[in-house]
């Protein structure tokens, strides 16, 4: 049952000294509840979505002449990892009877009670606050897409209790986040068209690895009602679905560097992109599913930022992006 954070006041007398928490020990009461949060939310896991945002960003200001906008980076920054932090705990939140059924989720925090329920709302309505507070920083149009920006993110807890694709929801709500820098930086929509080319491969590729990653939960979820393509129509189809989603996503990163103009170098991380595709495909089966963490963590991690590693040189040393 989750926690609820009131009773530590309720176990200590309001004048008496010897049961009175000292601050030290109320301040790493307080750490331990951040990094419960932190850990509920897997902040970590920012590093799916952030490169593409700043590789969209950077792109876009190569185009628009030439010059780095570090300010605007920052907010974007601020932008994603609020964006995605209150995603992850609105998820959490609405999911934590449902992780409660799944051994693999059982550990989860708040089904734990390392995180009260309480603790983890006003985590995400801050997050969503400084979200929307990055958004309205940048310029007006940011701002006035930004509550369309977060309805694919409330929308995706639902979906698995209404429809067997939930992942293209997920994938929907990862293809904002290109398109949001690139207009971050720019301010319309004109000539916005290669964002919406990368964020559409983003949203496959994150949709893509979905995919996968239910499968591990195919039977749970069979048993206790939850939708997915894995629970649905089985692990061998969900995997060939990834393969085709992932085959698209790099043809799309294809045209999205031909279409700025992007040299070998580029084409080089696009090559170690394809093997990072392939070896995740090759280590995850309808049988073996043993490997799902390292094609999930590590290959799509890896996909991410030789991406945008690649991107960066090739924007700094032959398109002369500069600091």
């Amino acid at each position: 049952m989750p926690v609820d954070d009131s009773r530590d006041l309720a176990l200590s007398a309001p004048d008496s000294p010897s049961s009175s928490p000292s601050a030290p020990a109320e301040s790493a009461r307080s750490r331990g509840r951040v990094r419960a949060f932190l850990d509920l939310v897997a902040i970590e896991h920012s590093v799916f979505a952030l490169p593409f945002a700043f590789l969209s960003a950077l792109t876009a200001m190569q185009v628009n002449g030439g010059r780095v906008r570090w300010w605007d980076l920052l907010l974007i920054t601020v932008a994603m990892v609020g964006a995605r932090t209150f995603a992850m705990a609105a998820n959490r939140i609405l999911d934590r009877q449902i992780d409660a059924r799944n051994p693999r989720t059982a550990g989860r925090e708040l089904v734990t009670g390392a995180v009260s329920v309480r603790t983890a709302w006003t985590g995400a309505a801050v997050a969503l606050v400084v979200f929307l507070g990055a958004a309205a920083l940048l310029n007006p149009l940011c701002l006035v897409l930004a509550p369309l920006a977060v309805v694919p993110l409330v929308v995706y807890p639902y979906g698995k209790r209404f429809t067997n694709w939930p992942h293209a929801i997920l994938a929907i709500a990862q293809a904002v986040g290109p398109v949001g820098a690139w207009l971050a930086v720019t301010g319309t929509l004109d000539g916005s068209w290669p964002a919406w080319l990368l964020g559409a491969a983003v949203g496959l590729w994150i949709g893509g690895f979905d995919l996968i990653y239910a499968c591990q939960d195919s039977e749970i979820d069979k048993e206790i009602g939850v939708h997915s393509v894995p629970a649905r129509y089985g692990r061998r189809f969900a995997l060939h679905a990834s393969t085709v989603a992932h085959v698209v996503t790099f043809g799309l990163f294809v045209w999205f560097g031909a279409l700025v103009g992007f040299g070998w170098l580029w084409w080089v991380g696009l090559v170690l992109t394809a093997v990072a595709f392939a070896y995740q495909h090759l280590v995850v089966t309808p049988t073996d599913l043993s490997k799902v963490n390292r094609a999930f963590f590590t290959a799509n991690g890896f996909v991410g930022i030789a991406l945008f590693v690649f991107a960066l040189l090739d924007l700094v040393i032959r398109l002369g992006l500069r600091p």
